[in-house]
């Protein structure tokens, strides 16, 4: 049975094989610039923990709208760390990588998991290659798509990513193809769901092995329903007080297991048509092999139109036009293509889909 301390004012923690407790953990500091700057973020967070407040201050990413700051309750972290634990069935001395910034939840909560858990850390820099210089073995690990892409992408980190018993990948969707790409991996890799309200994920799926699924598993304490306009509805009463209304638009399962169809706030009515902008986007992802998003735009005629975004060239206009008449409906095709040098993307790594309606307001 795991053993969980709870105990604030008498945790210590492991970081890169030294233990630090309230009392020394000023001392925690490295040669490496970009890791003393990395150290410094973690001793900040780990400063106002160990106060005697109750609540800490955390930022959501801002991934549909604006970023915002909320309150969180150290008990409820500490509730949320130990269902991740509980579900991964890790123990203390096993080992956690800490790949991502201090400025959002997920790195907190891994820090938090470590507290609790007594696992050891082990600290990189928050890069698009976590694995890179990654000789340690490592039990449990938090990622982003974008790393788990990346390390697909290398043969080394491939390997290294394989040898990680327990990785949960958070903080956006998973590409179609990446997610192929992993079944047949040998350790178990999960997607996850939640938010910074829920204080990191709530359920996690499995995308590894033969019980792989795209139905997603509430954690302990957790319960799923749905709306009338079929959003999801999360009570976690020992993390949210109150229930929690997303603007998910989702599928519960008689196991009280749910799979995500796409946001609410990211349907385009246009010509009376109701467009869900991810059912575009996984039709076409497939088919371009370049980074695009799809977007909704303001038009006289049709209330709403389709924009996609297009990481290339314009020389591939004539490519993606064809592509879009063959693989969707007449109405979900984009009205207009907007070729820029980079998608907008989040401090976290998500889509940031407020500034990419921007973009195709402007243009």
């Amino acid at each position: 049975m795991n053993k969980f301390n709870r105990d604030i004012d008498n945790q210590t923690i492991c970081i890169d094989g030294e233990t630090y407790s309230k009392e020394n953990i000023n001392d925690l500091k490295s040669d490496d610039e970009a890791l003393n700057s990395f150290y410094s973020s973690i001793k900040s967070f780990l400063n106002e923990w160990w106060k005697k407040d109750e609540t800490i201050l955390v930022h959501t990413s801002g991934s549909t709208g604006k970023p915002k700051s909320m309150f969180a309750e150290k008990t409820a972290m500490m509730t949320s760390a130990r269902n991740t634990l509980s579900f991964l069935n890790l123990h203390k001395g096993d080992t956690a990588l800490l790949c991502m910034p201090m400025d959002y939840i997920a790195g907190k909560m891994m820090v938090v998991r470590a507290l609790v858990g007594g696992l050891n850390l082990i600290c990189r820099v928050p890069t698009g290659h976590p694995l890179k210089d990654l000789n340690e073995k490592v039990t449990f690990a938090s990622v982003i798509p974008l790393q788990i892409f990346n390390s697909l992408s290398n043969d080394s980190e491939k390997i290294k990513l394989m040898n990680i018993r327990e990785v949960i990948v958070g903080g956006g969707a998973i590409d179609a193809k990446v997610e192929k790409e992993l079944c047949g991996m040998p350790n178990n890799i999960w997607s996850t769901y939640g938010m910074t309200e829920t204080l990191s994920h709530v359920a996690m799926r499995k995308l590894t092995g033969s019980n792989r699924s795209y139905w997603y598993r509430p954690l302990d304490g957790i319960k799923v329903s749905l709306t009338t306009e079929s959003t999801l509805i999360i009570d976690a009463p020992e993390i949210c007080h109150n229930r929690l209304i997303t603007n998910d638009i989702a599928e519960v399962n008689c196991l009280g297991e749910f799979k995500i169809i796409g946001r609410h706030d990211n349907i385009i009515n246009s010509g009376g048509i109701k467009i869900q902008i991810e059912e575009v986007e996984n039709r076409l992802s497939d088919m371009l092999s370049f980074p695009f998003m799809i977007t909704g735009k303001e038009n006289e005629k049709f209330g709403s139109i389709i924009v996609l975004l297009a990481q290339c060239e314009e020389e591939s206009r004539d490519e993606i036009e064809e592509i879009c008449i063959n693989v969707l409906p007449q109405y979900w095709r984009p009205k207009e293509i907007i070729f820029i040098d980079k998608l907008p993307m989040t401090g976290s790594g998500k889509p940031d889909r407020a500034a990419a309606k921007c973009i195709a307001k402007e243009k």
